[in-house]
């Protein structure tokens, strides 16, 4: 089929534009491309030259750039399932605990929650393609840190600072890719993304084990250093440095400048700080104990930074995010989704391994390969489920997303003694299917109704509803299942019905809250689209 279909010229305008003035502030202060035209050019810089040429040059520019930005997430996030795997041989070569250790997994999601605002915003501001870089380079340093930790202190350093550059890399790309594809084509676009999020730990997983078991934790970590290397050179030629004339260009860094003096500082640390303490609040909540002071007032300086936040948005003169898009149903009803799915996926994905061995006595290995099923049916179906709702709408998908996830713990609350492991199976496939089918529409839709040069705001503000619903759902449904155990007095009990009982109320309440997922998805717009364009 010919590239001149409609909607293809507006594609490459956009892809030729992903750095221009408007789409990507101040990128021309990257570099320039005319020094690198002269006699003088060695071999490697021409050889980077052509390529970028080439890429540039191509009618599928825009998915030249999906491909290297999904590359660099993949180096990114192919460790995070795995490592938890290695926590045990971490914690007796540094003479720690476990429960120490897991502060390697919460460290990075409040040192996400506490850059994200200010990062995306920054993005917008000094350009995408560069925050992406930073964030690449951040991950290499992390990596490195990781790999040479001589103590436990340096290892929460390391693994607290790649929550700082997942958060470059998280809203840089998402905004970048959603520069280069139409608001038709979005769609798809997510649906590759969500592919690699959920596969690269199972891939993780596959390829991680078996380095960890022949070389030990720290070779996973060079190994990871190796990937974002290759993946930073990817992204650098893919996405070319370019540059006005001298004039345009001062005019560009003025411009930035000024508008990053007069950002709504105040808004973004409320902001930060109101995501970062309620997560640390929902972390810290089942050791301390959910009334004591340091977790209720991690819980009331969350609340007053929120107000301080919204007080900003209705009185600022350039608030971090316009007050108008809290009344568009296309920017709140995806979030309140992606936080609800969060809460409820999460939840029933921590709870599941315990299930299995508290409530049928299944052993680690058949829990973990019958656990595999959920994120490989969220990662096969994201891809499909993106190019089906080209067709079908996003509202459409989003609700049948909703509805399966809903559905899915709806099932586990339903368990009992004679379940067999084919229900089970089910269940996990449909809270994969659910995840897969709602995620890209819930991000394209959100896109299109923010400008251009607030792509990366809106997906610093996408992914904290995801973590945020992410941790509460952990830690919400887990501290309901083992006050339930400690209430009926099991804590020594045998896998058995007893045991299997304390998990109906958890998953019925990750249900309900699934449940309100589904109810907002029923508010959301699709995209309009040509019945010609949906059939190409």
């Amino acid at each position: 089929m010919s590239d001149q279909r409609p909607g293809t010229h507006v594609d490459r305008e956009d892809a030729d534009g992903l750095l221009n003035a408007r789409s990507d502030p101040a990128s021309g202060a990257f570099g320039t491309l005319g020094s690198e035209a002269g006699s003088d050019l060695n071999w490697l810089l021409l050889l980077r030259h052509r390529a970028q040429a080439r890429a540039e040059g191509s009618s599928r520019y825009q998915w030249w750039v999906l491909w290297s930005l999904l590359a660099g997430l993949f180096a990114l996030n192919f460790t995070f399932t795995v490592f938890i795997v290695a926590l045990p041989n971490v914690a007796a070569q540094f003479h720690t605990s476990v429960t120490v250790l897991t502060w390697t997994m919460v460290g990075p999601l409040l040192a996400y929650g506490l850059a994200a605002p200010i990062l995306g915003k920054t993005g917008d501001i000094y350009g995408h393609r560069r925050l992406y870089l930073f964030g690449l380079l951040g991950a290499m340093v992390s990596a490195l840190l990781t790999a040479l930790a001589h103590n436990v202190d340096m290892l929460l350093f390391a693994r607290t600072l790649d929550g700082v550059q997942g958060a470059a890399t998280g809203t840089a790309s998402g905004a970048l890719i959603n520069s280069v594809f139409g608001r038709e084509e979005r769609v798809k676009a997510m649906g590759w993304w969500s592919l690699i999020g959920a596969g690269g730990p199972v891939i993780g997983v596959s390829l991680g084990a078996p380095i960890i078991a022949a070389f030990g934790w720290r070779a996973l970590f060079w190994f990871q250093l190796v990937l974002i290397v290759v993946a930073f050179c990817v992204v650098s030629i893919v996405l070319p440095r370019r540059r006005g004339s001298d004039a345009e260009e001062a005019e560009k860094k003025a411009k930035a400048r000024l508008e990053f003096k007069n950002m709504d500082w105040i808004g973004s640390w409320s902001l930060s700080i109101a995501v970062m303490t309620l997560m640390l609040g929902l972390s810290i909540g089942p050791s301390v104990g959910w009334t004591s002071v340091w977790c209720v007032g991690t819980f009331v300086l969350s609340v007053v930074m929120t107000i301080g936040f919204i007080h900003r948005i209705r009185t600022a003169p350039h608030p971090l995010i316009p007050a108008e898009y809290f009344h568009r149903r296309n920017f709140v009803m995806p979030m309140i989704l992606r936080a609800t799915a969060n809460f409820a996926y999460f939840g029933a994905f921590f709870l599941f391994p315990l299930l299995m061995e508290q409530g049928f006595g299944y052993s680690i290995p058949r829990v973990g390969a019958l656990a595999i099923a959920r994120p490989l049916t969220f990662a096969l179906c994201s891809p499909i489920a993106g190019y089906v709702a080209v067709r079908i709408g996003e509202r459409i998908s989003a609700i049948a997303g909703a509805t399966f996830l809903t559905a899915s713990l709806g099932l586990f609350a339903l368990l009992h003694p004679t379940s067999g492991a084919w229900i089970v199976a089910v269940a996990l496939a449909l809270s994969g299917l659910g995840m897969g089918v709602a995620m890209p529409s819930t991000s394209s839709v959100m896109a299109n109704e923010v400008k251009t040069t607030e792509f990366g705001v809106m997906s610093a503000a996408q992914m904290l509803a995801m973590q945020v619903g992410e941790v509460a759902g952990i830690q919400v449904l887990e501290t309901i299942q083992q006050a339930l155990v400690h209430r009926r007095g099991l804590t020594h009990a045998k896998p058995g019905p007893a045991l299997l009982a304390t998990f109906h109320l958890p998953f019925l309440i990750g249900a309900g809250v699934g449940a309100i997922g589904l109810a907002s998805s029923l508010f959301i717009r699709s995209v309009p689209r040509s019945r010609t364009k949906s059939l190409d």
